[in-house]
């Protein structure tokens, strides 16, 4: 029998955006040779109002069609950096929106069923069909549709693939910076990469990326990141209102315990040797600590004591800690937006407000909260999963925030706020008349319970530690929106700055405000934004 020529492979990468999902909308696709890397095909239009899920889904059978048109008989492999749209094509997600379901099953009518393959694969190697989508939506705008005798997406792409790394910038010690100065490190030392591993529509060559190794996480080469970006991380919080944070008002009327303790460790290191702030190490008497820049993510016990102010121990004995600019991070991060729920009834009174009292609704102040940030997410486009804590106020935040992106909640239970005993609905003040001796307590220890069997901040901070480790290995590489609470947020910051548990009482935390912490696969985390208010105002 004469030897049969297999099929030939072709790779599609699809993209689709919105402009306020829904809102103007655009989408791109391009099919490209899995061997040299060379565009076979670019498609993109302009689509009118819709939302980003619709957009994408669009250009995957645009995509789809443009290889079927080159080569009816072809495998292909679709990568996209839309994980709703892999998952339910890949048949692991049932597909529930009205819109996405005739838009999936055209999709699958372009091939046979088995001839077509999903991966998902980070936004930063997709930027082919980004620009593509991009440029529809450009052109939608002046009234036009994409042409394309004007697309530059394909020549863009190329430049960013074989561009070298940007040199590092920023001050000793600046945590991108940092990370930056590794990356090109490993790219003087030789790293390329070619094959279907590398970025979009790589080939042969250098300069060209390997899965292993991600691209650069500063600010030129992720501008997608935005507000969640290390160099915007000094935002000013909004302005004074009343943001129910009734452990920073703990802190702030009564500068003992914790905030004592604190004191004592600053003037116990008073006379210790310090240098100037840089890449070199800061020095104390009992363990070295590195410059500022992302603390590592380790397995100390939450409910450990401050020990005279040095650095939090490594996750086992005798294990050196991580220094400064040791070694890069080998994958792009799985980045936390960290969002407090909208203000309720309770919220400007300032009462104590956990997972054990009486589980408040959204106020009429709090349902505008959350549609603002709703809003100003939907601006910027970059979540794309929302998990929530199961209490009712962030279940309603998150529903605002989905019912604008598109996307579904889960929930989880670990995200939920700490049960705050029989001081749940009392002011502070009225916590330290009843119960002073076990307020005190409270205060002192990380480990003391509120009055009545409620969770002490140690309890609170291994639940939320294991939270993370799980979500943090669910969606690496991933934009997360957790909508919580006051101490899950501020208990996940301290964590990855490794600072001590009385660090709790000197943070403020407003109703709906935004704070980002993302996790590098090395273990290294970067704080990168704090009680973001900008779009309450």
């Amino acid at each position: 029998m004469p030897a049969t020529t297999p099929p030939r492979e072709l790779i599609v990468e699809a993209d689709g955006g919105s402009r306020g999902n829904p809102g103007p909308a655009g989408y791109g696709a391009v099919v490209l040779d899995p061997v040299t890397g060379e565009t076979l095909a670019e498609a993109a239009e302009y689509i009118g109002v819709a939302t980003n899920n619709v957009a994408e889904y669009k250009g995957l059978v645009a995509g789809l069609k443009a290889a079927r048109a080159l080569f009816p008989d072809a495998d292909v492999h679709v990568r996209m950096d839309s994980k709703l749209v892999v998952e339910q094509m890949s048949g692991r997600w049932k597909i529930k929106h009205p819109d996405m379901k005739p838009l999936a099953a055209e999709a699958g009518r372009v091939y046979p069923a088995g001839r077509v393959r999903y991966e998902w694969i980070p936004r930063e190697r997709n930027k082919h069909a980004d620009r593509l989508a991009n440029e529809a939506m450009d052109a939608g705008k002046r009234g036009r549709q994409w042409e394309p005798s004007s697309s530059t997406a394909g020549l863009d792409a190329v430049a960013a693939r074989n561009a070298a790394t940007p040199p590092p910038s920023g001050p000793p010690g600046d945590a991108t910076a940092g990370a930056a100065r590794a990356r090109a490190a490993l790219v003087a030392g030789g790293v390329t990469g070619t094959g279907s591993g590398v970025s979009v529509g790589a080939g042969a060559g250098t300069g060209a990326w390997p899965a292993s190794v991600a691209r650069p996480t500063t600010p030129d080469a992720l501008p997608d990141e935005g507000l969640f970006a290390a160099e915007e991380a000094f935002t000013a919080p909004g302005g004074a209102q009343a943001s129910g944070d009734f452990e920073a008002e703990a802190g702030a009327l009564a500068p003992t315990g914790h905030a004592a303790r604190s004191r004592a460790a600053a003037a116990a290191q008073a006379t210790a040797p310090v240098t100037a702030p840089g890449p070199a190490p800061v020095t104390v008497p009992t363990a070295p600590v590195t410059a500022p820049g992302p603390a590592p993510v380790t397995g100390e016990s939450p409910a450990a004591p401050a020990t005279g102010g040095t650095a939090a121990a490594p996750a086992q004995a005798g294990a050196a800690p991580r220094q400064g600019w040791a070694g890069p991070d080998m994958g792009a991060p799985a980045t936390f937006v960290l969002l407090r729920h909208g203000e309720t009834a309770l919220t400007p009174e300032k009462r104590f407000s956990g997972s054990g009292g009486s589980d408040p609704e959204l106020s009429a102040a709090g349902l505008r909260q959350a549609e603002a940030v709703a809003e100003a997410l939907a601006a910027r486009g970059t979540i794309q999963e929302i998990v929530s804590s199961p209490l009712t106020r962030c279940r309603q935040t998150a529903a605002a925030v989905a019912a604008r992106l598109g996307l579904d909640v889960r929930i989880e239970q670990g995200l939920r706020e700490t049960d705050f005993g029989a001081w749940e609905g009392l002011t502070f003040g009225e916590a330290r008349e009843r119960h002073p001796e076990d307020l005190d307590a409270w205060l002192a220890s990380p480990k003391a319970a509120p009055t009545g069997g409620g969770e002490s901040f140690a309890t609170v901070a291994r639940r939320v530690a294991a939270t993370r480790d799980r979500l943090t290995a669910a969606y690496a590489g991933r934009t997360v929106l957790l909508v919580t609470h006051v101490t899950p947020i501020k208990t996940l910051v301290r964590l990855a700055l490794g600072a001590p548990p009385e660090s709790l009482f000197r943070m403020e935390l407003s109703a709906a405000s935004i704070s980002a912490v993302a996790y590098y696969a090395d273990g290294n985390a970067s704080v990168r934004l704090l009680n973001d208010t900008s779009h309450l105002r």
